[in-house]
């Protein structure tokens, strides 16, 4: 019985932010899978491990949560006053698809450095020392995001002293901008950040309830509700949801529908294969709590407290994209996150997640009687933690 030997494709795998991916750059993908399809799609569910019915992908690249469950493709960008062209894909562990809904905003940390060290920045825009700015187009949302990369001797410096809360280790603080993060695609507001256009309304849940909730495309498409309306406090821990299936199947629940009233779907069935947008968060007023790492994090150290859940669970820290989501609705008054922080008018908030602590800005103003976000920022790190080649089966695609 003959057999079909595997392939190898050159890849890097990073850390950006509190997520992990493997890195590609277009022109290094086989033909048939520099083009968005099936094949692009079988590939990387490979390359990652997935479907895997055991949960643990341990015959592929993925480390068996959403946070190491990622792709990135990046090519050189033909649109003007871009560097580079970033797409992401979010590739479910147990099922055989891949969500290219979404940005990452962790994995976004280490884009502009990928970008510089393969090749994809003009040579001539990367100084000897100092800071190298790339300006990403995002492709999966159509937005730009620009990366303040630091550079030592003309190459990419990633050790430092920056610490990121849910990140073992210290590295060089990439800082970022996420230009006019509001999505202006889906919904019915069409075009709003708020699709509902209310800052916040009364969701109906059947078979689990009806909530308050803020509903904002910005960074990400997030539904934010109250903490104390679905019985937590905004300390809980990962063990204290993701060990209780039926917790879960309620966030699940609380998600599809959000998501219909937020017009990204046409039927709640349609959820189950959008699992990366939209994210659902819950917000409450400070308080004591124990971060993940042993650390006392006290009221007085935070704005308010946030817990997200991607596909399917709580964050171990928080999203990147939902971080911009948090800023930006903490921004504008009246919203549930801006309520959690005390109200008012602000221009950035530190908040509390189950692994510490985040501080992210956002410049909100009104316009006509609708609320626009001109950008988000806040501070990451990125580290290649391998980089080679990646092995597949010949007919994985």
């Amino acid at each position: 019985m003959a057999h079909v030997p595997q392939i190898k494709i050159p890849a890097t795998y990073i850390r950006g932010g509190t997520s992990k991916g493997v890195f590609f750059r277009l022109q290094d993908l086989p033909e048939a899978c520099r083009v968005p399809g099936e094949a692009r799609d079988r590939l990387l569910l490979r390359v990652i491990g997935s479907p895997d019915p055991y949960g643990k992908q341990i015959d592929g690249m993925g480390g068996a949560t959403s946070s190491t469950s990622k792709t990135v493709i990046l090519a050189k960008s033909e649109r003007a006053d871009h560097d580079v062209d970033y797409l992401f894909g979010q590739v479910s562990i147990d099922k055989a698809f891949v969500d290219w809904s979404g940005n990452c905003g962790n994995l976004s940390a280490a884009v502009g450095a990928f970008a510089i060290s393969s090749g994809l920045v003009d040579p001539n825009r990367i100084p000897r020392s100092g800071t190298c700015t790339v300006r990403i187009w995002q492709a999966n949302i159509g937005k730009t995001i620009v990366a303040h990369v630091p550079i030592t001797n003309g190459e990419v410096q990633e050790t430092g002293d920056f610490e990121l809360d849910g990140v073992t280790f210290p590295a060089a603080e990439v800082q970022l901008e996420f230009l006019d993060p509001a999505d202006e695609g889906e919904g019915e507001g069409g075009g709003s950040m708020f699709p509902t256009g209310n800052l916040v309304d009364d969701l109906e849940v059947p078979g689990v309830g009806t909530f308050k909730a803020t509903m904002i495309n910005a960074g990400i498409p997030t539904v934010f509700v109250n903490a104390e309306d679905i019985g937590y406090t905004g300390t809980e821990l990962q063990d204290a949801i993701n060990g209780d299936p039926k917790q879960l199947e309620r966030f699940e629940t609380i998600r599809a529908y959000g998501a219909l009233r937020m017009g990204l779907i046409k039927d709640v069935s349609e959820a189950a294969n959008r699992q990366h947008t939209p994210k659902v968060a819950f917000v409450a007023k400070p308080r004591d709590y124990v971060a993940s790492s042993g650390r006392q994090v006290a009221a007085g150290d935070v704005d308010l407290l946030v817990r997200a859940l991607s596909m399917g669970k709580l964050h171990h820290a928080m999203m990147g994209t939902a971080a911009v989501a948090i800023g930006t609705a903490a921004a504008i008054p009246g919203t549930l996150v801006n309520l959690a922080a005390g109200g008012g008018e602000r221009n950035a908030v530190r908040f509390g997640h189950p692994s510490g602590t985040l501080r992210v800005g956002a410049e909100a103003r009104l316009v006509d009687g609708e609320w626009t976000v001109t950008k988000a920022i806040m501070s990451r790190s990125a580290r290649v933690l391998m980089e080679g080649w990646v092995r597949v089966p010949g007919d994985s695609f």
